[in-house]
């Protein structure tokens, strides 16, 4: 493709995302026509949604593979779509507070209990959803499963005070969090995509730099998931730089030494 081209596909894809249009392709099309088709969809989709979904696709065809295709074995997941999914997205959407009763690991139930909703967060190690959300009398973080919640009542929030709550959150989420600069090695940068898929879980902000032709990330993870950024990092190896943060420099340094150590004492002795 020859420079003219791409000026202009940039141009015509920049238009398009600021009208709000987004181009999907012939597969994409008849792929979502197939997921449609799941039963999970009706609890996934708002009716008139899953109606307009339906109507906008009807004259595409299902993906050749929707019939002959099967799933092999596998471990009983517990949560694909979680009912609560759709009322707790739009109490987040619309600023509300909320009464929440849920089960705690005693069995003892916690009933009617006021916060504020924050965030959706679905663990892939457990493959189980959980809320993150403001307890005011406490005024604590909290991170409750889906499945223990039994009722949940929205209520309204004046605006200043919803701005309140949600500046406490943010303070005690930057307790909690620590943030670490990672630098591309310029030679990987059409591997840019998979290295950020490789931090996907977490809040990242991406800056390049024309001049050195350089791509640096900044990665903000909570302080208890240190040591899985850490396994991703090592994962990556020589593809990333490891610039600002502390935690992270030194078990990459500590690890880099044993192994030296190890290694380093074998070849010595082979001389």
């Amino acid at each position: 493709m020859n420079p003219f081209e791409k000026i202009f596909n940039y141009q015509l894809m920049s238009r398009l995302e600021d009208s709000g249009t987004f181009m999907v392709t012939g597969n994409e099309r008849s792929w979502l026509k197939t997921m449609l088709q799941h039963p999970e969809a009706v609890q996934a989709f708002a009716p008139e949604t899953l109606a307009k979904l339906e109507s906008l696709l009807e004259q595409d065809s299902m993906m050749e593979t929707a019939g002959p295709l099967i799933q092999k074995a596998a471990s009983k997941e517990l949560q694909v779509y979680h009912p609560l999914l759709r009322q707790l997205r739009r109490s987040i959407m619309q600023r509300n507070q909320i009464k929440l009763s849920y089960m705690i690991k005693n069995g003892k139930l916690n009933n009617q209990q006021a916060g504020v909703p924050y965030k959706l967060e679905y663990s892939m190690v457990k493959k189980e959803w959980y809320l993150l959300w403001y307890h005011q009398r406490h005024r604590s973080l909290m991170s409750t499963k889906l499945q223990t919640i039994l009722a949940i009542e929205d209520m309204p929030c004046p605006p200043e005070r919803y701005i309140q709550l949600t500046a406490s959150i943010e303070a005690l989420l930057a307790k909690r969090s620590t943030s670490a600069i990672i630098e591309v090695v310029e030679t990987y940068n059409a591997e840019l995509s998979r290295i950020l898929y490789a931090f996907s879980c977490f809040e990242k902000a991406v800056s390049y730099d024309d001049q050195l032709n350089r791509y640096t990330i900044k990665l903000t993870f909570p302080n208890n998931e240190a040591e899985y950024v850490l396994s991703k990092v090592r994962f990556l190896g020589k593809r990333i730089k490891v610039t600002e943060g502390d935690y992270l420099q030194r078990r990459m340094r500590e690890a880099s030494t044993l192994a030296l150590a190890r290694y380093g004492a074998a070849e010595d002795s082979n001389v």
